[in-house]
Protein backbone atom coordinates (compact mmCIF):
# COMPACT_ATOMS: atom_id res chain seq x y z
CA UNK A 1 0.00 0.00 0.00
CA UNK A 2 1.56 3.19 -1.12
CA UNK A 3 1.84 6.44 0.75
CA UNK A 4 -1.35 7.46 2.55
CA UNK A 5 -0.57 5.88 5.92
CA UNK A 6 3.21 6.13 5.67
CA UNK A 7 3.09 9.84 4.88
CA UNK A 8 0.92 10.58 7.88
CA UNK A 9 3.11 8.54 10.20
CA UNK A 10 6.18 10.40 9.01
CA UNK A 11 4.49 13.72 9.68
CA UNK A 12 3.04 12.65 13.00
CA UNK A 13 6.39 11.42 14.33
CA UNK A 14 7.77 14.89 13.64
CA UNK A 15 5.28 16.45 16.06
CA UNK A 16 6.84 17.74 19.31
CA UNK A 17 7.09 15.10 22.04
CA UNK A 18 5.01 16.39 24.93
CA UNK A 19 4.63 14.83 28.37
CA UNK A 20 1.56 12.66 28.81
CA UNK A 21 -0.63 14.48 31.33
CA UNK A 22 -4.34 14.94 31.85
CA UNK A 23 -4.27 18.71 31.28
CA UNK A 24 -3.25 18.75 27.63
CA UNK A 25 -5.11 17.83 24.48
CA UNK A 26 -3.84 15.55 21.72
CA UNK A 27 -1.36 16.94 19.19
CA UNK A 28 -2.91 18.26 15.96
CA UNK A 29 -1.49 18.21 12.44
CA UNK A 30 -3.09 20.13 9.57
CA UNK A 31 -2.17 19.99 5.90
CA UNK A 32 -4.70 21.98 3.82
CA UNK A 33 -3.05 20.87 0.58
CA UNK A 34 -3.91 17.25 1.36
CA UNK A 35 -7.20 18.15 3.08
CA UNK A 36 -5.74 16.51 6.17
CA UNK A 37 -6.54 16.98 9.86
CA UNK A 38 -4.92 14.51 12.29
CA UNK A 39 -4.86 14.14 16.08
CA UNK A 40 -2.21 11.98 17.76
CA UNK A 41 -0.94 10.91 21.17
CA UNK A 42 2.20 8.88 21.90
CA UNK A 43 3.43 6.79 24.84
CA UNK A 44 6.83 5.91 26.24
CA UNK A 45 6.33 2.21 25.38
CA UNK A 46 6.32 3.09 21.67
CA UNK A 47 2.55 2.88 21.14
CA UNK A 48 0.91 5.74 19.26
CA UNK A 49 -2.79 6.37 18.60
CA UNK A 50 -4.18 8.81 16.08
CA UNK A 51 -7.35 9.73 14.28
CA UNK A 52 -7.40 11.54 10.99
CA UNK A 53 -9.63 12.95 8.27
CA UNK A 54 -8.07 13.10 4.83
CA UNK A 55 -10.09 14.32 1.87
CA UNK A 56 -13.35 13.15 3.47
CA UNK A 57 -12.09 9.73 4.58
CA UNK A 58 -11.82 8.98 8.32
CA UNK A 59 -9.29 6.65 9.98
CA UNK A 60 -8.23 5.59 13.47
CA UNK A 61 -4.88 3.85 13.85
CA UNK A 62 -2.76 2.21 16.56
CA UNK A 63 0.98 2.08 15.88
CA UNK A 64 3.92 0.43 17.63
CA UNK A 65 2.31 -2.99 18.13
CA UNK A 66 4.19 -6.31 17.86
CA UNK A 67 4.45 -7.44 14.20
CA UNK A 68 1.27 -9.13 13.00
CA UNK A 69 2.94 -11.51 10.54
CA UNK A 70 1.48 -12.11 7.07
CA UNK A 71 -2.21 -11.89 8.06
CA UNK A 72 -4.39 -9.09 6.63
CA UNK A 73 -6.33 -8.73 9.89
CA UNK A 74 -5.43 -9.10 13.56
CA UNK A 75 -7.53 -9.46 16.72
CA UNK A 76 -7.17 -6.90 19.51
CA UNK A 77 -9.03 -6.87 22.81
CA UNK A 78 -9.97 -3.32 23.83
CA UNK A 79 -11.36 -1.87 27.07
CA UNK A 80 -12.04 1.73 28.14
CA UNK A 81 -11.98 2.51 31.84
CA UNK A 82 -12.58 -0.57 33.98
CA UNK A 83 -14.81 -2.33 31.43
CA UNK A 84 -14.15 -5.94 30.43
CA UNK A 85 -11.82 -6.48 27.48
CA UNK A 86 -13.87 -6.78 24.31
CA UNK A 87 -12.87 -8.61 21.13
CA UNK A 88 -12.36 -6.53 18.01
CA UNK A 89 -10.71 -7.13 14.65
CA UNK A 90 -8.35 -4.63 13.03
CA UNK A 91 -6.81 -4.46 9.58
CA UNK A 92 -3.04 -4.81 9.23
CA UNK A 93 -1.35 -2.00 7.31
CA UNK A 94 1.70 -2.42 5.05
CA UNK A 95 3.78 -1.88 8.17
CA UNK A 96 2.51 -4.87 10.16
CA UNK A 97 3.10 -3.08 13.48
CA UNK A 98 0.23 -0.74 12.52
CA UNK A 99 -3.46 -1.63 13.04
CA UNK A 100 -6.23 0.26 11.26
CA UNK A 101 -9.70 0.38 12.86
CA UNK A 102 -12.50 -1.14 10.82
CA UNK A 103 -15.01 1.16 12.58
CA UNK A 104 -12.88 4.26 13.19
CA UNK A 105 -15.53 6.85 14.13
CA UNK A 106 -17.02 4.89 17.08
CA UNK A 107 -13.49 4.18 18.36
CA UNK A 108 -12.55 7.87 18.05
CA UNK A 109 -15.68 8.94 19.93
CA UNK A 110 -14.68 6.70 22.85
CA UNK A 111 -11.14 8.10 22.81
CA UNK A 112 -12.43 11.66 23.33
CA UNK A 113 -13.05 11.18 27.07
CA UNK A 114 -9.46 10.12 27.79
CA UNK A 115 -8.64 8.04 30.84
CA UNK A 116 -7.66 4.40 31.01
CA UNK A 117 -7.37 2.35 27.81
CA UNK A 118 -6.24 -1.27 27.75
CA UNK A 119 -5.17 -2.98 24.54
CA UNK A 120 -4.48 -6.70 24.67
CA UNK A 121 -2.58 -8.26 21.76
CA UNK A 122 -3.24 -12.03 21.71
CA UNK A 123 0.06 -13.89 21.38
CA UNK A 124 1.96 -10.61 21.20
CA UNK A 125 4.51 -11.38 23.95
CA UNK A 126 7.39 -13.85 23.93
CA UNK A 127 6.41 -17.49 24.08
CA UNK A 128 3.01 -16.75 22.54
CA UNK A 129 1.72 -15.09 25.70
CA UNK A 130 -0.81 -12.26 25.51
CA UNK A 131 0.61 -8.73 25.69
CA UNK A 132 -1.36 -6.04 27.55
CA UNK A 133 -0.85 -2.30 27.15
CA UNK A 134 -2.40 -0.35 30.05
CA UNK A 135 -2.44 3.27 28.87
CA UNK A 136 -3.62 6.56 30.34
CA UNK A 137 -5.09 8.67 27.54
CA UNK A 138 -5.11 12.46 27.75
CA UNK A 139 -8.66 13.76 27.35
CA UNK A 140 -9.29 15.37 23.96
CA UNK A 141 -11.65 18.29 24.30
CA UNK A 142 -10.82 19.66 20.85
CA UNK A 143 -8.29 17.71 18.79
CA UNK A 144 -10.24 14.50 18.06
CA UNK A 145 -13.37 16.61 17.61
CA UNK A 146 -11.60 18.49 14.81
CA UNK A 147 -10.85 15.26 12.93
CA UNK A 148 -14.42 13.98 13.31
CA UNK A 149 -15.95 17.31 12.30
CA UNK A 150 -13.65 17.67 9.30
CA UNK A 151 -15.10 14.40 7.96
CA UNK A 152 -18.70 15.23 8.86
CA UNK A 153 -18.79 12.57 11.60
CA UNK A 154 -20.91 13.39 14.68
CA UNK A 155 -19.23 13.81 18.07
CA UNK A 156 -21.96 11.63 19.65
CA UNK A 157 -23.83 8.99 17.66
CA UNK A 158 -26.44 6.64 19.19
CA UNK A 159 -25.92 4.30 16.23
CA UNK A 160 -22.65 3.17 17.79
CA UNK A 161 -24.70 0.98 20.15
CA UNK A 162 -26.46 -0.62 17.17
CA UNK A 163 -23.17 -1.42 15.46
CA UNK A 164 -21.74 -2.87 18.67
CA UNK A 165 -24.65 -5.30 18.93
CA UNK A 166 -24.22 -6.81 15.45
CA UNK A 167 -23.13 -10.40 14.94
CA UNK A 168 -19.86 -11.29 13.20
CA UNK A 169 -21.69 -11.44 9.87
CA UNK A 170 -22.74 -7.79 10.23
CA UNK A 171 -26.48 -8.29 10.86
CA UNK A 172 -28.47 -8.60 14.11
CA UNK A 173 -29.60 -12.02 15.35
CA UNK A 174 -33.10 -11.66 13.87
CA UNK A 175 -31.82 -11.18 10.29
CA UNK A 176 -29.77 -13.22 7.83
CA UNK A 177 -28.19 -12.53 4.46
CA UNK A 178 -30.02 -13.90 1.44
CA UNK A 179 -27.66 -12.24 -1.04
CA UNK A 180 -24.44 -10.88 0.47
CA UNK A 181 -22.65 -7.95 -1.16
CA UNK A 182 -19.94 -9.43 -3.43
CA UNK A 183 -17.73 -6.58 -4.60
CA UNK A 184 -15.36 -6.92 -7.53
CA UNK A 185 -11.72 -5.98 -7.18
CA UNK A 186 -11.59 -2.34 -8.34
CA UNK A 187 -9.29 -0.80 -10.92
CA UNK A 188 -6.48 0.27 -8.63
CA UNK A 189 -2.70 0.17 -8.34
CA UNK A 190 -2.89 -1.56 -4.94
CA UNK A 191 -2.56 -5.32 -4.51
CA UNK A 192 -4.70 -5.42 -1.38
CA UNK A 193 -7.03 -3.27 0.68
CA UNK A 194 -10.22 -3.30 2.70
CA UNK A 195 -13.47 -1.42 3.11
CA UNK A 196 -16.26 -1.40 5.69
CA UNK A 197 -19.70 0.00 4.90
CA UNK A 198 -23.02 0.35 6.70
CA UNK A 199 -26.54 0.67 5.38
CA UNK A 200 -30.16 0.57 6.54
CA UNK A 201 -32.63 -2.22 5.77
CA UNK A 202 -36.06 -1.60 4.29
CA UNK A 203 -39.14 -3.88 4.58
CA UNK A 204 -38.58 -5.75 1.29
CA UNK A 205 -35.09 -6.80 2.42
CA UNK A 206 -33.09 -4.47 0.21
CA UNK A 207 -30.79 -1.75 1.55
CA UNK A 208 -30.57 2.06 1.56
CA UNK A 209 -28.48 4.89 3.03
CA UNK A 210 -25.14 3.30 2.17
CA UNK A 211 -22.11 4.84 3.88
CA UNK A 212 -18.40 3.99 3.83
CA UNK A 213 -17.23 3.68 7.43
CA UNK A 214 -13.59 3.04 6.54
CA UNK A 215 -11.35 2.03 3.65
CA UNK A 216 -7.63 1.59 3.24
CA UNK A 217 -5.74 2.69 1.25
CA UNK A 218 -7.85 5.82 1.03
CA UNK A 219 -7.36 6.22 -2.74
CA UNK A 220 -7.73 2.54 -3.61
CA UNK A 221 -11.42 2.73 -4.67
CA UNK A 222 -12.26 -0.20 -2.39
CA UNK A 223 -15.12 1.67 -0.69
CA UNK A 224 -16.54 2.52 -4.10
CA UNK A 225 -16.55 -1.18 -5.01
CA UNK A 226 -18.31 -2.03 -1.74
CA UNK A 227 -21.12 0.46 -2.32
CA UNK A 228 -21.67 -0.76 -5.87
CA UNK A 229 -22.04 -4.35 -4.63
CA UNK A 230 -24.69 -3.44 -2.03
CA UNK A 231 -27.33 -2.54 -4.60
CA UNK A 232 -28.20 -6.20 -5.24
CA UNK A 233 -27.83 -7.39 -1.64
CA UNK A 234 -30.81 -8.71 0.32
CA UNK A 235 -31.55 -9.76 3.90
CA UNK A 236 -34.43 -11.80 5.38
CA UNK A 237 -36.38 -11.73 8.61
CA UNK A 238 -35.51 -14.96 10.46
CA UNK A 239 -38.33 -14.62 12.97
CA UNK A 240 -40.93 -14.22 10.20
CA UNK A 241 -39.49 -15.24 6.80
CA UNK A 242 -42.64 -14.20 4.95
CA UNK A 243 -42.98 -10.91 6.83
CA UNK A 244 -41.31 -7.52 6.35
CA UNK A 245 -37.73 -6.88 7.39
CA UNK A 246 -37.49 -4.51 10.37
CA UNK A 247 -35.64 -1.27 9.76
CA UNK A 248 -32.17 -1.46 11.27
CA UNK A 249 -28.54 -0.64 10.54
CA UNK A 250 -26.29 -3.43 9.27
CA UNK A 251 -22.62 -3.67 8.32
CA UNK A 252 -20.62 -5.45 5.67
CA UNK A 253 -16.89 -5.58 5.03
CA UNK A 254 -14.47 -7.07 2.54
CA UNK A 255 -10.72 -7.59 2.37
CA UNK A 256 -9.46 -7.40 -1.18
CA UNK A 257 -6.35 -9.33 -2.24
CA UNK A 258 -5.05 -9.81 -5.79
CA UNK A 259 -4.81 -13.50 -6.69
CA UNK A 260 -1.28 -14.75 -6.03
CA UNK A 261 -0.29 -11.68 -4.02
CA UNK A 262 2.15 -12.28 -1.18
CA UNK A 263 3.41 -9.91 1.47
CA UNK A 264 7.14 -9.58 2.08
CA UNK A 265 6.74 -11.78 5.16
CA UNK A 266 4.96 -14.49 3.15
CA UNK A 267 7.64 -14.39 0.44
CA UNK A 268 10.37 -14.68 3.05
CA UNK A 269 8.59 -17.59 4.74
CA UNK A 270 8.19 -19.32 1.37
CA UNK A 271 11.92 -18.94 0.63
CA UNK A 272 12.85 -20.20 4.09
CA UNK A 273 10.56 -23.23 3.70
CA UNK A 274 12.12 -24.07 0.34
CA UNK A 275 15.65 -23.73 1.75
CA UNK A 276 14.73 -25.95 4.70
CA UNK A 277 13.24 -28.57 2.37
CA UNK A 278 16.44 -28.57 0.25
CA UNK A 279 18.56 -29.04 3.39
CA UNK A 280 16.34 -31.91 4.57
CA UNK A 281 16.58 -33.65 1.18
CA UNK A 282 20.36 -33.20 1.14
CA UNK A 283 20.62 -34.59 4.68
CA UNK A 284 18.46 -37.56 3.71
CA UNK A 285 20.72 -38.29 0.71
CA UNK A 286 23.84 -38.10 2.86
CA UNK A 287 22.29 -40.42 5.44
CA UNK A 288 21.43 -42.97 2.73
CA UNK A 289 24.96 -42.83 1.33
CA UNK A 290 24.00 -41.39 -2.04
Amino acid sequence: MKRSLTTLLACAVALPALAQDATRDWDVLRDPGKKLVAASTWFNNGVGIFTRCIDGGFEAVITGLPPAGPATTRPLRIAFGDAELDDSRWTVATDNTVAVAQLPAPFARELRAGGRLRIQVPGGASGGRNLLYDLQLPASSASIDQTLTACGRPLVDPRDVELGALEDNGVPTNLTWVVRPTPRFPRTSYARGFAVATCVTIPDGSLRDYAIESEHPRDGRFGEAMLASARNARVRNLANPEGPVPTTRILYQTHFVVAGYQTREEERARRENRAREREERAAARRASGE
